[in-house]
């Protein structure tokens, strides 16, 4: 009978096994080209004296994906610290449990309605749920109150009660 240890070790060894044999047959011309443009752009990053940093709107976009990340995993890996605590009571188990199952259920909204907005409207986002308060951050040049008036409807129509919705456009 396998335990659980052996199972992970033998799912882990087979992981590493496969990655290996992937590395070994991959054609070498991949790991040269690779090398090659690495040593070329950082010969380049350092022949240029003055370097111009621009934001684009999806830099943005994506810092604010990044920075929330973090900070939910952050809150997810606390949680579960305090659900497998053997000090911990039962009660308050449960509310970690319940804010686990909260995190979930609103990453999951969240993702929804930033498809929609990007289905609908082409537009890049950030959606933030906080209790009943919703934040949405668009890259877009264009600062239209009638943009902003559909979004804040589409996004009132998933929830039952009344939301508090922010749309704010980062140029």
């Amino acid at each position: 009978m396998i335990n659980k240890k052996n199972l992970w070790f033998l799912t882990l060894f087979s992981m590493v096994l496969v990655l290996s044999v992937y590395y070994v047959t991959m054609p070498n011309e991949l790991l040269i080209d690779n090398n090659n443009e690495l040593e070329v752009s950082s010969t380049d990053n350092q022949k240029e004296d003055s370097t111009n940093v621009s934001i684009e709107q999806s830099d943005i976009i994506s810092a604010l994906k990044v920075e929330d990340d973090n900070e939910l995993l952050e809150e997810i890996s606390d949680l579960k610290k305090t659900l497998t605590d053997v000090n911990v009571s039962v009660e308050d188990k449960n509310k970690a449990f319940e804010e686990l199952k909260n995190i979930n259920q609103n990453s999951s909204v969240e993702e929804k309605i930033e498809n929609k907005i990007k289905e609908k409207y082409n537009k890049e986002c950030f959606v933030k749920i906080d209790n009943d308060q919703i934040r949405i951050v668009i890259g877009s040049n264009d600062h239209s109150t009638e943009l902003a008036n559909e979004i804040m409807r589409l996004v009132q129509e998933e929830f039952d009660k009344k939301m508090y919705i922010s749309v704010q456009f980062q140029n």
